[in-house]
């Protein structure tokens, strides 16, 4: 199965622009308004989770960050970010692992997934996501997710997804988070298409709780 993911999102990188996939933003507005708001110093560490074709690090960079981390399970795209960066790029670890199985060897201050989760329709998948999650984030560590909201669509990219309200998501995280903001949000594609979208900013609570197995 991970063969066949990364598979589909390669073919995805290669027959498409990056400003052509439905996800495209020239600018996340949101993303870097939360990442503000979680008050985390320019100094700590940032997962951008699934964000090759993600603009996010470029923005991060130009905030003054210097310890990014963008993960993807496509290489085709991640070459495509190392080329776009420039000289830059060598303030960026650039990553290639599916998600749920990826091991991380440090932790980080904030955990960012924009339209990476909403891909986990199967229990046992958001299941290993979250014990990821879980052994890569700092105590208090911040957590921003953005996934299809209650209106979104059920499919994107020929695959089906799943959609979340802030109850459910919150609900899926478990007791160990503590949820700082939310919002919906209208993203139009490249093609004009309209996609509801919620953003959360959750915070690791200090004592950590045990996840079930």
């Amino acid at each position: 199965m991970p063969d066949t993911k990364r598979a589909h999102w390669e073919a995805v990188y290669q027959q498409r622009p990056l400003d052509a996939v439905s996800w495209y933003q020239s600018y996340p507005t949101r993303s870097i308004a939360l990442i503000r708001a979680s008050g985390i110093d320019t100094q700590e560490a940032i997962i951008d989770v699934g964000g090759g074709a993600s603009f996010l690090v470029d923005a991060l960079l130009q905030d003054g960050f210097r310890d990014l981390t963008v993960l993807d399970i496509s290489s085709t795209v991640l070459e495509r970010v190392r080329e776009r960066l420039g000289p830059l790029a060598t303030h960026v670890s650039l990553i290639q692992a599916d998600v749920t199985t990826f091991a991380p060897s440090r932790r980080f201050a904030l955990w960012h997934d924009r339209a990476v989760f909403h891909f986990l329709t199967a229990p046992e998948d958001r299941a290993r996501y979250l014990r990821v999650l879980d052994s890569a984030l700092t105590p208090n560590g911040h957590l921003i997710l953005a996934a299809f909201g209650p209106d979104g669509p059920e499919r994107c990219s020929g695959l089906p997804v799943t959609r979340y309200g802030v109850a459910s998501l919150s609900d899926t995280l478990g007791s160990g988070w503590s949820l700082q903001e939310s919002s919906l949000e209208e993203h139009r594609t490249p093609t004009g298409v309209a996609q509801q979208f919620i953003y959360a900013l959750f915070r690791r609570r200090a004592t950590e709780v045990p996840r079930p197995r």
